[in-house]
């Protein structure tokens, strides 16, 4: 894993070109990755939003065009909860190189009960993390056939201080639903730390990196509308939290930076500059249990048990 070292400088607000590169942002059409995609739609690349809902797809694209003119922004669906539907919205890219995706998508509920998916896997666990896991699987061959691609993966400050139960990733036996949602993304981020590891291990140029936004809130976010819709009265309420915490449109930044700048290693985590929760974007020190080697390679042993998938099958 890559140490600590002093990146280049990084302007939040003057992006780097990419022209004929293609990314591609799960659940793109709401929150952080709608402004993950916004904001590298500005670069002059083609965005391919993959969300669930069409209807919000097409409201996140037009909204995009509209404030960046040309912008080259398309949608798939993608039910990141139906691991059968997965291989289908792959081939619906339709590309022949894919720069990087970014594992954006997420669900958090807020209070029971538990809820499971078709499969019968709880549905944040699944969605969050087993649904980007065999993403990952069917975009493997592409991403490894372009040159230097990345997969960004979107964690959360949360799960810095949480623990994975390997006997029961499903919360079958206690479930707390914000538990529940941490340990989910805390299983993300293993699987892009172990995945990098397995992409230097088979010698790709492919990096996987690892990103998280911060304290993000509706309340401090920009309206976009029909996406998002900040009222007066909400933006004031807001302000104080504004000394804490930021807008999702800032949360965007680590992500934006993790596909888009030349010294941007594999293996790294980056998050917000000011104690992980708001500023520019960062170099974060990897510690506990998000460098525990062991406990991410024996996640991954049982991640593809109950996808049926290994994405390292497919590592070039």
């Amino acid at each position: 894993m890559s140490s600590l070292h002093r990146p280049g400088p990084w302007d939040v607000r003057r992006l780097p070109r990419a022209e004929g590169k293609n990314f591609l942002v799960t659940g793109g059409n709401a929150g952080i990755g709608y402004f993950v995609a916004e904001q590298l739609a500005g670069t002059g690349a083609a965005v391919i939003l993959a969300c669930r809902d069409t209807v919000k797809a097409e409201a996140a694209r037009v909204s995009i065009r509209a404030r960046v003119p040309g912008a080259r922004v398309r949608h798939i669906r993608l039910d990141l909860a139906d691991l059968s539907s997965l291989q289908a919205s792959a081939d619906a890219l339709e590309l022949e190189r894919l720069d990087a995706v970014v594992c954006n998508a997420g669900v958090l509920l807020d209070e029971p009960p538990r809820r499971e998916t078709r499969d019968g896997s709880e549905l944040m666990f699944a969605t969050n993390h087993l649904g980007h896991f065999a993403l990952i699987w069917w975009l493997a061959p592409l991403l490894t056939a372009t040159p230097a691609s990345r997969v960004v993966t979107t964690g959360s400050f949360t799960a810095k201080s949480e623990c994975l139960d390997l006997d029961d990733l499903q919360s079958t036996r206690d479930y707390r639903p914000k538990r529940t949602y941490a340990r989910s993304k805390l299983a993300q981020m293993l699987f892009g730390f172990e995945l990098d590891r397995r992409l230097r291990a088979a010698g790709s140029t492919t990096l996987s990196v690892i990103v998280h936004p911060g304290g993000a809130l509706d309340s401090l976010t920009p309206s976009r509308p029909p996406v998002h819709v900040r009222t007066s009265g909400e933006r004031l309420r807001g302000l104080p939290a504004a000394l804490l915490l930021q807008s999702k449109e800032a949360g965007a930044w680590p992500a934006v930076r993790a596909v888009l700048d030349p010294s941007v290693r594999g293996g790294q985590l980056w998050g917000p500059r000011v104690f992980g929760i708001r500023g520019l974007p960062a170099l974060e020190p990897v510690r506990g249990h998000l460098a525990d080697t062991v406990l991410a390679a024996r996640l991954w042993a049982a991640t593809a048990s109950l996808t049926g998938l290994d994405p390292s099958s497919n590592l070039r």
